[in-house]
């Protein structure tokens, strides 16, 4: 494990505080920045995040800020946890902050950045520079059960082999995992996807459409993840792994998945899209990332039927049944 290290979180939502947590349990000092001050305020007091992980209390090496300086000042990693469409900005704001400072960068994030259509690390390329140390971490995870230090396994994937090592070690104790690889667009890909098939899935399930249907549904939607990641230069073999198979069994097979849940309102058919978020009360990306992909799959003329029905599903295009029909009654063909 690397020394002891001063980190700044930045993202106090479900995924980031647990991050945070984990990270002071190995044993660093944490900063987790939350750019609402009152609800720096309301971490300081209750030691907690009573909102999205009640019961779950913060190590005494954990701080919690409101203040971006602050919690950048004096640290040698910087995680960013935030949701993908404030990617762009909070780097603005971090490097504005950082002048010449060598550093760690890696996020947590996963989707597309919605109004460009780009990979995140390609977003981190643009605003850091060239050449910038920078990792993505991603993978099968729930932040409940990150928090209560339950065993995981995640992935660090950078361009800079040393890079993906450092993460991995700042993440590594006896529960926590951490593999390391270079197919950033891969890791990416399937982090943003994982989110389209669980809403998928979660459509099949509160319809009652069986076992049957939730196993093809993530077969093929494999098959849709593997199409997009060649497409945009990923690795086969990267969706085999973790950020792959692993995320994407895990958010369509568990009902602590939003995405999921978000499937299982629609299926109801008395509920729009943003009832149903409204009701699950927290960011449901697969939202934002089926209308990212649409873009891109348009563009390259890609076939990801799975994909297009959740599409027309979320904008109220067709419903749950009429998805269902479609899909089963396309033409036969070879896998």
């Amino acid at each position: 494990m690397n020394k002891a290290t001063n980190i700044a979180v930045l993202g106090a939502g479900a995924w980031g505080t647990a991050l945070a947590i984990h990270l002071a349990k190995v044993g660093h000092t944490v900063n987790l920045w939350t750019h609402r001050q009152e609800q720096a305020i309301e971490l300081m007091s209750a030691r907690e995040n009573a909102r999205y992980l009640p019961g779950i209390l913060f190590p005494a090496n954990l701080n919690p800020i409101g203040n971006l300086a602050e919690a950048l000042a004096s640290v040698d990693a910087i995680l960013l946890v935030v949701p993908s469409n404030a990617f762009r900005e909070t780097l603005i704001a971090v490097k504005s902050q950082l002048k010449e400072r060598d550093i760690h960068l890696a996020w947590a994030t996963k989707g597309f950045e919605p109004t460009t259509q780009k990979l995140l690390h390609e977003v981190a390329f643009e605003v850091m520079g060239e050449d910038p140390q920078v990792a993505v971490l991603s993978g099968p995870t729930f932040a409940n059960e990150v928090a209560k230090g339950l065993p995981t396994a995640m992935v660090s994937a950078s361009n800079k082999e040393t890079e993906a090592q450092y993460w991995a070690n700042l993440f590594h104790n006896d529960s926590f995992r951490m593999y390391t690889q270079s197919d950033m667009v891969g890791v990416e890909v399937g982090g943003a996807y994982k989110n389209i098939m669980a809403i998928a899935t979660g459509v099949s399930d509160g319809l009652h459409m069986g076992a049957n249907a939730r196993a093809a549904l993530v077969s093929r939607g494999m098959v849709e993840m593997m199409r997009l990641s060649q497409a945009l230069g990923g690795h086969t073999e990267t969706m085999m792994g973790l950020a792959g198979l692993g995320d994407l069994v895990l958010t369509c097979t568990d009902d602590l998945s939003r995405n999921r849940r978000f499937g299982f309102g629609l299926a109801s058919g008395n509920l729009s899209s943003e009832q149903v978020m409204n009701e699950i009360g927290q960011v449901v990306e697969g939202v934002k990332a089926v209308k990212t992909v649409k873009l891109i799959a348009d563009k390259l003329s890609l076939d990801l039927p799975i994909m297009e029905q959740v599409y027309l599903l979320v904008n109220a295009d067709i419903s749950p049944k009429q998805a269902v029909h479609a899909l089963m009654s396309r033409s036969g063909k070879s896998e």
